[in-house]
């Protein structure tokens, strides 16, 4: 984690205690809501702002910078960011590209003529609208972004079916039963089980009361892959794969009871398919994410490679875990999330989201998380979106609006 990521974090977490609570919000949407709120401040308020600000705007400098380093690299012509403010910057570093902004730049880009599929890798629900735009255009889509179908997987793949186009999964488990199911016959109802697998995280083997003293220092050591922080603390407390069952049960059409998890500490066993017959097809490669981009992006073809061969002399055995329920509940609140067409996935994302946020500030414990998302849960009313959108989006602003309301009741003790 760099300095001014340290910083920001630092910065912001003071401002939610210190700042009144609606400038706090402001600050997260839009400039002239924050600016029409510092009039009111002290003046230690706004120094606190200014530095949170400055900050900010740093971080934001330093990725804009990386991006266009990037793009010049491989002569990008269209590139996209969400901050109209440093567009006219990014634009003077790449000359004869396309900048675009914010969301509508994005679905701009998603239906490019020039393109025959769009790669939606965006975190969040900020992937949702361009993911639907690229549809709309006829693209093909492969995805890297599980909160698109946890969100929106029913409308998400009706709309492809009716346009015509593969939604081609990139993430290692959904690309593995992708690989295992492609040429089967007889559709979902041959299928007895999906079985994903899961490294079971950093804290596997740890006794259920311990994992109250989990740090973010440990919680950020994955035992196999080298991820984000948001995914990796995921991956520790299991939500990854909760996330990951709500996604296999629209991409491959099955319901969630033929959806299970397998832990698998050697991630060699990327997933598996058992038919109804018996059969287990499983998917098998070295811990390397290119493996499912490459057949993800050049499917259906079979590419010639450079990467790590498995020998299996080597491996010698593979071993196959339980998962813990009791220790790690959010296998089973997924399970509950996804088992009905309704709003309660998005409510369960949304909930993960604002409790990692709050675990990386130190105002949750570790199992503060899963709590503060069960709690989310059992407060929501689950609607049926009926093919919209609008409720979906609703549904996930309050989760997100009741789990930061929620929080200081689940505060860990000082």
């Amino acid at each position: 984690m760099d300095y001014i990521t340290v910083l920001l974090h630092d910065l912001e977490d003071r401002a939610q205690d210190f700042l009144p609570g609606d400038y706090h919000t402001a600050i997260r949407r839009e400039a002239a809501a924050a600016e029409a709120l510092t009039a009111s401040l002290t003046g230690e308020q706004r120094a606190l702002f200014l530095a949170f600000e400055e900050s900010r705007n740093a971080s934001a400098a330093a990725y804009q910078e990386a991006l266009a380093r990037q793009a010049s690299e491989f002569n990008v012509r269209n590139v996209c960011i969400f901050d109209p403010s440093g567009a006219d910057k990014l634009a003077r570093a790449l000359p004869g590209a396309q900048v675009e902004t914010g969301e509508e730049g994005l679905c701009r880009l998603a239906r490019l003529p020039e393109a025959d599929m769009v790669l939606i890798s965006i975190v969040g629900t900020a992937g949702l609208k361009p993911a639907l735009a690229a549809i709309e255009a006829g693209k093909d889509l492969a995805i890297a972004s599980k909160e698109i179908l946890v969100m929106a997987g029913q409308i998400v793949m009706e709309k492809a079916r009716q346009a015509g186009v593969q939604v081609l999964p990139v993430d290692s488990e959904h690309n593995a039963i992708f690989q295992c199911l492609n040429g089967s016959h007889g559709g979902p109802d041959a299928v007895s089980r999906l079985i994903l697998t899961a490294s079971g995280g950093p804290f596997r083997t740890w006794k259920k009361e311990d994992l109250e003293h989990v740090t973010l220092e440990q919680a950020l050591k994955h035992p196999t892959w080298s991820m984000g922080r948001k995914i990796t603390i995921d991956s520790a407390t299991l939500f990854n794969k909760g996330l990951e069952m709500i996604e296999a049960r629209w991409l491959f059409d099955v319901p969630m009871e033929k959806v299970d998890v397998i832990v698998h500490p050697q991630s060699i066993v990327h997933s598996m398919v058992e038919y109804r017959d018996g059969t287990v097809l499983a998917q098998m490669s070295s811990s390397d994410m290119c493996f499912p981009i490459q057949y993800a992006v050049t499917w259906p073809d079979r590419v010639p490679n450079s990467l790590r061969q498995l020998n299996f002399a080597e491996i010698g055995q593979l071993v196959f875990e339980a998962p813990r329920p009791d220790a790690f509940p959010a296998l089973d609140l997924a399970r509950r999330a996804g088992a009905s067409s309704s709003t309660l996935a998005a409510v369960y994302n949304a909930a993960n989201e604002v409790a990692v946020d709050a675990f990386i500030q130190g105002k949750l414990t570790f199992p503060g998380i899963w709590r503060l998302v069960e709690a989310v849960m059992n407060d929501h009313s689950p609607a049926d979106p009926r093919g919209e959108l609008a409720p979906i989006l609703e549904a996930d602003q309050w989760a997100r609006r009741r789990a930061a309301e929620l929080i200081p009741s689940l505060s860990r003790p000082s």
